[in-house]
């Protein structure tokens, strides 16, 4: 009965338990690929675009594409800690392409993933739709806000910090809805058929 049940739940997306060699495998490629992404972002991307914004608490509205990775992580592999994984290795492998930000990326990718953990984890790791991946989205966001606004932007005055988080919840909502959106097209192509992620959208097609 436990076996079957078990069967039943992985069929279904569900957490079996222990994470399988692919599951570390593909987690481990999306998090180098994403890593990549990060460091053309923080070095040569990020100050352009977030100009108009610098030194505004709002600025954070453009941070999404930091806390895309563990929504993406997240939604394929179903697994716990597989949101917090996915981003710690991007921001890790990010780093060593240098950033301006230093050894704080590091913790930056351990908030951001631990904000999208819970929120899976909350949803009893069931739910992995666009509603789920843009909720992780937020609580990615919410995880960065809080974490920057106290111990990298310690100046902000109460009202300053309140838009800072607001702000990287909101871009948190767009980070999980393109990580959804992500997988999906990744599952078109038949590169995510060892998962429930890329069974179901084989279903619908």
């Amino acid at each position: 009965m436990v076996d079957t049940s078990r069967r039943a739940a992985a069929a279904d997306g569900r957490v079996p338990g222990r994470w399988r060699t692919v599951d570390i495998v593909v987690a481990s490629v999306i998090a180098v690929a994403f890593g990549l992404v990060f460091a053309v972002w923080n070095n040569y991307l990020y100050s352009v675009v977030s100009a108009p914004l610098s030194g505004s608490p709002a600025q954070p509205l453009l941070a999404f594409v930091w806390l895309v990775p563990g929504v993406v992580g997240g939604l394929v592999v179903r697994r716990p800690g597989a949101a917090l994984y996915t981003e710690f290795v991007a921001a890790t492998v990010s780093l060593f392409f240098g950033s301006v930000w230093g050894l704080s990326v590091l913790m930056s990718g351990v908030w951001q993933g631990l904000g999208a953990e819970l929120v899976l984890a909350a949803l009893l790791y069931r739910r992995w739709g666009v509603v789920a991946g843009a909720l992780a989205g937020v609580g990615a966001g919410f995880a960065m806000g809080v974490y920057e606004s106290v111990v990298l932007s310690y100046a902000l005055g109460a009202g300053a910090r309140t838009v800072y988080v607001a702000s990287s919840m909101a871009t948190g909502v767009l980070a999980g809805v393109l990580a959804w959106w992500l997988v999906r097209a990744l599952a078109r192509t038949g590169v995510l058929a060892p998962f429930a992620a890329g069974r179901a959208q084989q279903r619908e097609v």
